[in-house]
């Protein structure tokens, strides 16, 4: 049984046949996936949990992308901390910089980056981090703000970047980018990661792995990656989804969130 530790079923490409997404996932005996919650940015950002609300192997995340930084308004804030109390809220993300396309100013994703960590530990929730072509200042921020547990999520690092992520005790979510002929770095961080900071994702529907390369990802396409990382690790596929599905657990569904998240998805 694996989970998805990072889906964005709230995308509209899966609007026409997200059932059907579903029952492949199930087939393929992907039993719970973390849907992601930063949507298209503010002002709608509750779509992962309404999803949440309507099928039992969703859980969800909240959060504004720092590619959307910019339409953060005291408001946005407001709306995260009630959304944190939400039932089926496991996790707050993806947050984080990404200075590859700079849809948002630096400095403005900086500031929402730090107020989100902010909310986050108020909240005592994980994070899901977004890092792109800005690994430094994403770990000087999470030095001087953060001291609670999270995922790095699509980690795509070099094994140097591995190490000093879990020297900040962070878990390494792994997809289907480890699969790519040219990632030999993410295969080696992978290597060294120990089986209890271990996740696997899809991130879809971006990124899916060979042999799907191209194509729209989704949850059931996991499983190569999880082929893939068993042969980097000299392990089996079972014994993958054994260790993820703890370490996703043990993080994201503590005694009091796993509580709520059984108990039902009313909010209260």
């Amino acid at each position: 049984m694996f989970v998805d530790s990072h889906c964005h079923l709230d995308d509209r490409r899966f609007a026409d046949d997200l059932d059907a997404v579903l029952d492949r996932a199930a087939t393929a005996g992907v039993t719970r996936i973390l849907t992601i919650g930063t949507g298209d940015g503010p002002p709608e950002i509750d779509r992962a949990v309404r999803l949440a609300d309507r099928y039992d192997q969703i859980c969800a995340s909240i959060g504004v992308h720092p590619h959307d930084a910019a339409k953060v308004t005291p408001e946005t804030l407001d709306q995260l901390r009630a959304l944190g109390t939400h039932a089926k809220v496991v996790a707050f993300g993806e947050i984080g910089l990404d200075y590859h396309y700079d849809f948002s100013p630096r400095e403005v994703q900086r500031e929402v980056f730090i107020a989100q960590l902010k909310l986050a530990r108020d909240l005592a929730l994980p994070i899901t981090i977004h890092t792109r072509e800005a690994w430094e200042d994403t770990m000087s921020i999470l030095r001087e703000h953060w001291q609670g547990e999270g995922i790095l999520h699509c980690f795509t690092g070099d094994p140097a970047q591995a190490e000093e992520a879990l020297a900040m005790g962070f878990h390494l979510a792994y997809g289907g980018v480890l699969t790519f002929k040219t990632a030999e770095n993410v295969r080696e961080s992978a290597r060294i990661t120990p089986d209890d900071r271990l996740l696997i994702e899809t991130d879809a529907p971006y990124l899916a792995p060979i042999p799907y390369r191209g194509k729209r990802n989704e949850p059931s396409m996991m499983i190569e990656t999880a082929r893939r990382l068993a042969e980097v690790r000299q392990t089996t596929p079972e014994h993958i989804a054994d260790i993820t599905t703890a370490n996703f657990e043990r993080l994201c569904l503590r005694p009091s969130k796993a509580t709520r998240y059984t108990e039902g998805s009313d909010g209260n």
